[in-house]
């Protein structure tokens, strides 16, 4: 099957740091760096071989309960090297660089994953993780299904409009294009209001009240930042909006809503089922 550049040079990237195209020794000892990538691991059926994950790595539950080694961006080298790894699998936001550098000096075996939120990207992910483990076939056989599964969404009749906040920081921040939350609206069937920019951008409340979003989706970080969901919507912008008017918010968990992981699926369920009222 045809696959665009892009997706093969992500590929491309996965086989580089992992050192060659070919696995000759499963791993025993595995340190995950970063929530997705955890989650893929686990989508695996591979969880037994985890003993160390960063802060972000959430779900499942748990993954809580295994040694931490700091945040994926600003992970500690010596927490990793002290669980005694012979793979080490990080976000390709993974870092930082020297930190990485440090860690192969070390011996230590690593791969690092692509991002991008994208289907191809996604696969890229799974089979990235599947080939280090030794889990080839599962891999290819939980990229299909997750495939399957997003195409097999019925479009909607009227694409809503949307605006995807986050306040966790005290600030409100709306996401744009080149964001997994962008590409999560879109396969949803939604309209970003906020897609002439891009990333996440701090907005004020004017901006907020001038889009007139018909729903606002946010995380549930967000929602806890705030107090609760009542006063989230009161806050000033958000209020003035159609989808505060109408309590049309839709909270998700932050990791299944931003991560575009191996719960992809799930997560354009639980998005639809809440912009449908459902």
């Amino acid at each position: 099957m045809h696959r665009p550049a892009s997706w093969r040079r992500r590929w491309l990237l996965v086989l580089m740091m992992a050192g060659g195209p070919a696995v000759a020794v499963r791993p025993a000892r595995v340190v995950s760096l970063g929530g997705v990538v955890t989650e893929i691991v686990h989508a695996l059926g591979a969880d037994a071989l985890l003993v160390g994950v960063d802060q972000s790595s959430q779900y499942p539950p748990s993954m809580r309960a295994l040694p931490q080694v700091g945040y994926y961006r600003n992970f500690s080298v010596e927490g990793v090297a002290s669980l005694r790894p012979d793979l080490v699998l990080a976000s390709e936001h993974a870092g930082p660089p020297a930190a990485l550098e440090q860690l192969r000096r070390l011996g230590l075996r690593l791969v690092v994953l692509p991002v991008g939120p994208t289907l191809e990207a996604l696969e890229a992910r799974i089979q990235g993780v599947a080939q280090a483990l030794g889990q080839e076939e599962r891999g290819r056989a939980l990229a299909a299904d997750i495939g399957r599964q997003v195409r097999a969404l019925a479009p909607l009749p009227v694409r809503p409009r949307v605006l995807l906040l986050s306040s966790h920081t005290g600030r409100l921040q709306a996401a744009g294009r080149d964001t997994a939350a962008d590409a999560l609206l879109t396969l949803a069937g939604a309209t970003n209001v906020f897609h002439a920019h891009t990333s996440f951008k701090p907005v004020s409340a004017e901006i907020v009240a001038a889009l007139q979003p018909e729903i606002i989706v946010t995380t549930e970080s967000s929602v806890a930042a705030a107090g609760n969901l009542e006063r989230f919507a009161a806050q000033p912008g958000i209020a003035g909006t159609p989808a505060a008017r109408q309590r049309r918010i839709v909270v998700m968990d932050d990791l299944l809503l931003l991560g575009f992981g191996p719960r992809l699926p799930q997560a354009l369920q639980r998005l639809r089922a809440g912009m449908e009222g459902r």
